[in-house]
């Protein structure tokens, strides 16, 4: 695979051809990657993965017109053709008064901070393997577990390259590690299925594998003779594994294309009391090997560390430059690039700072509620904030969990559980998006 000083060479050497070929203005992207995968199952070898790819895409303009196109052909005479093919297709296409580069004079130049994303070690397919037996063996052994989907042990390298005409280059590489487990337990209609997954950048950041497995199975076994719920209006409380959803949910909304669209649920609201007054729910770009960590955006401008939600008002909008254009602000370093076409948006890491109670705490006064660990369907309207989805868990009664619970549906409005959600203190940092548990109060459930 190339080094990252490579790739970007690849990037301004497809740049160059499309301005000799005639581009008023041209970016192009590279990416590159390679990962080996082990799968077990019961006991047995199932799948062994190997994928290398290498792709670069060219976006160009023709005044206020632009075109992009992509090729995982990187010979000099396929480039030619690329860049060629992409200005035919520019000059075609409708003007654009929005699209466009970064302003110039916002553009990093470096030297960008060291981010800690490769892991020198690379396991051997055999180091895959026995991690990969070693979290399903842990997975089989809790009580109640009768079959396996499997485990699987992987490891990948890429690499991601951006070059513009209008003065900028740069690249970077990270490496990815992961472990999960997926078993069954119970027998005939009783039985119930659940997994366990880790992710990280260095495969020392991982927990065991046994640990892996091991939540699997435990998670797979409470599950074991699910009851149904009844309907009402009632607390809920979002674990972990699903807390980071309704984050995800603002995310979304506080993007600027949304917000120029007027597809938004928060259009209109910025600055306003959207959280309860302490809520904070900040970015951090250049957290040392987090997930979502990178040195600079798809438009070539500095990452940096945010605010979010800061107590509990959001401070702005998601911007890349069209945007930014389009709402008259200026581009806020979120813009994305994952191949061709122009650019989308995205965060860095995300978290939403800890409350003072336990989860323990968070519940004790539920005298009737329900405890989510699983949300099914994509039930959110993001033009009104409407909520519905299909959710498995627990019943809270008395302050404590009261045995599994599936089949039913929780529903409300994001506007309305925003204003209600109370944070736990069990805030944990592997996820892109690490939220505590989290309280939302009077939300429906329907249930038999």
């Amino acid at each position: 695979m190339l080094t990252p000083d490579q790739a970007r060479d690849r990037a301004l050497d497809l740049v160059d051809r499309a301005r000799r070929a005639g581009a008023d203005a041209a970016d192009a992207v590279y990416g590159a990657s390679s990962s080996e995968g082990i799968q077990v199952r019961l006991g047995k070898l199932e799948d062994v993965e190997r994928s290398e790819s290498e792709h670069i895409a060219l976006r160009v303009f023709s005044g206020t017109r632009s075109a992009s196109i992509g090729s995982s052909d990187l010979s000099p005479g396929a480039l030619d053709e690329l860049a060629a093919r992409a200005i035919d297709m520019a000059r075609a296409a409708p003007e654009d008064a929005y699209a466009g580069f970064a302003p110039a004079e916002l553009l990093t130049q470096g030297p960008w901070p060291e981010l800690d994303l490769i892991d020198p070690a690379e396991p051997a397919p055999a180091a895959l393997r026995a991690m990969a037996e070693e979290a399903e063996d842990a997975a089989r052994a809790v009580a109640g577990i009768t079959n396996s989907d499997g485990a699987t042990a992987s490891a990948g390298l890429g690499v991601f390259a951006l070059a513009t005409s209008h003065g900028f280059s740069g690249a970077y590489g990270s490496t990815n590690h992961s472990i999960s487990a997926s078993v069954v337990g119970g027998e005939g209609s009783g039985k119930q299925r659940d997994n366990a997954w880790r992710s990280a950048h260095h495969g020392t950041d991982l927990p065991s594998p046994a640990e892996i497995g091991r939540l699997a199975g435990e998670r797979t076994a409470a599950k074991l003779g699910s009851g149904k719920m009844k309907s009402g209006a009632m607390p809920v409380i979002f674990d972990p594994r699903v807390s980071a959803t309704l984050v995800g949910h603002l995310l979304g909304a506080i993007t600027g294309h949304a917000i120029a669209r007027r597809s938004s649920f928060l259009l209109d609201k910025l600055g306003e009391q959207i959280f309860a007054p302490g809520i904070l729910i900040a970015e951090d770009p250049h957290a040392p090997r987090g997930l979502r960590s990178r040195p600079f955006d798809g438009e070539g401008l500095a990452t940096r560390a945010r605010n979010i939600v800061e107590d509990g008002r959001v401070t702005g909008w998601l911007l890349d430059s069209a945007a930014a254009r389009q709402l008259g602000g200026v581009p806020t370093g979120h813009a994305a690039r994952s191949g061709g076409g122009a650019p989308g948006v995205t965060t860095g890491n995300i978290h939403l700072a800890a409350g003072a109670l336990s989860p323990a705490e968070l519940m004790a006064d539920i005298a009737d509620g329900v405890y989510v660990t699983e949300l099914i369907g994509q039930g959110v309207n993001g033009v009104t904030g409407d909520y519905s989805r299909g959710a498995a868990g627990f019943r809270i009664v008395g302050g404590e969990l009261a045995g599994p619970i599936s089949e039913f549906t929780i529903a409300g409005n994001l506007l309305r559980m925003f204003a209600q959600i109370t944070a736990a203190s069990d805030l944990e940092w592997h996820r892109a998006i690490n939220v505590p548990t989290l309280r939302v109060d009077g939300m429906t459930i329907a249930g038999d």
